[in-house]
């Protein structure tokens, strides 16, 4: 060492020379992208579960099957007819491990009081179908207002809610009109089905079961409460099903 020459501090010197690679790697990157660091230890992978993606919301407009690629369906039904039948048929529903909609018909809750804790006490949820089953495509627009709010009102007063979709009664889809009026009421997705069961027609079990199997994955079957047949074909309907490995589900399941 030359006598009179200045020697930096060693730890000024050390702290130099880290920062050269960063200040390298920084000149050769655009302004912020990250930089890996090639000498930095590989960081050891967490063990922390990745957070559950909140269920999104169903379509907005009319919907009849489920492009998930999920294998399940939605068994839907028609809400009316005898209560004690209904129980029958959502409690063999809920036992077979079946989580399904009922779309109910307002004068149904009026005189039922307890047909929509009847459907949500078993697991199932429950959608507006009119009030008065009459053919809301062929109403005018106060009389089809009418029909969705009334029946809106009366599942608001028993469950705390309007319920999850609106159903048209007397088509299987509703027009544009009806559609807007239905959103409009609280109801942004309307429920329509791509496979009748035809068992409102009282065709015996084996036939409901063959027009079941017309379902495939994403599927909406369309179905009634108020059949004895119904309730009869219910284990033959879900061992079917779950054959060809499709789970039942709601229909908000089903779309989310």
């Amino acid at each position: 060492m030359s006598v009179g020459k200045r020697v930096a501090p060693r730890r000024a010197v050390l702290g130099a020379a880290l920062a050269l690679p960063v200040l390298a790697a920084c000149s050769a990157t655009e302004p912020g992208t990250p930089v890996a660091n090639p000498q930095a230890p590989t960081p050891t992978p967490s063990t922390a579960p990745a957070p559950t993606a909140a269920p999104s919301a169903p379509p907005v407009g009319e919907v009849e099957r489920a492009t998930t690629g999920r294998p399940e369906v939605a068994l839907t039904f028609h809400g009316a007819g005898d209560l004690d039948l209904a129980r029958r048929v959502l409690t063999a529903l809920q036992q077979g491990g079946a989580a399904v909609t009922v779309l109910a018909v307002g004068t149904w809750l009026e005189q039922h009081p307890d047909a929509a804790k009847v459907v949500t006490g078993l697991g199932h949820e429950i959608g507006n179908h009119t009030y008065a089953h009459r053919d809301v495509d062929a109403l005018g627009a106060a009389a089809a207002r009418s029909e969705i709010e009334r029946c809106r009102d009366l599942i608001a007063a028993a469950t705390g809610g309007p319920g999850a979709f609106f159903r048209p009664s007397q088509s299987r889809h509703a027009t544009p009109e009806v559609i807007a009026l239905a959103a409009a009421a609280g109801y942004p997705t309307v429920l329509s089905y791509d496979v009748d069961s035809q068992d409102f027609t009282d065709p015996g079990v084996a036939a409901i079961r063959r027009n079941v199997a017309a379902a495939t994955a994403g599927s909406v079957v369309s179905m009634h409460l108020g059949h004895p047949g119904t309730l009869q074909a219910v284990p033959g309907v879900l061992a079917d099903l779950a054959a060809r490995g499709l789970t039942p589900v709601t229909a908000t399941r089903l779309f989310g």
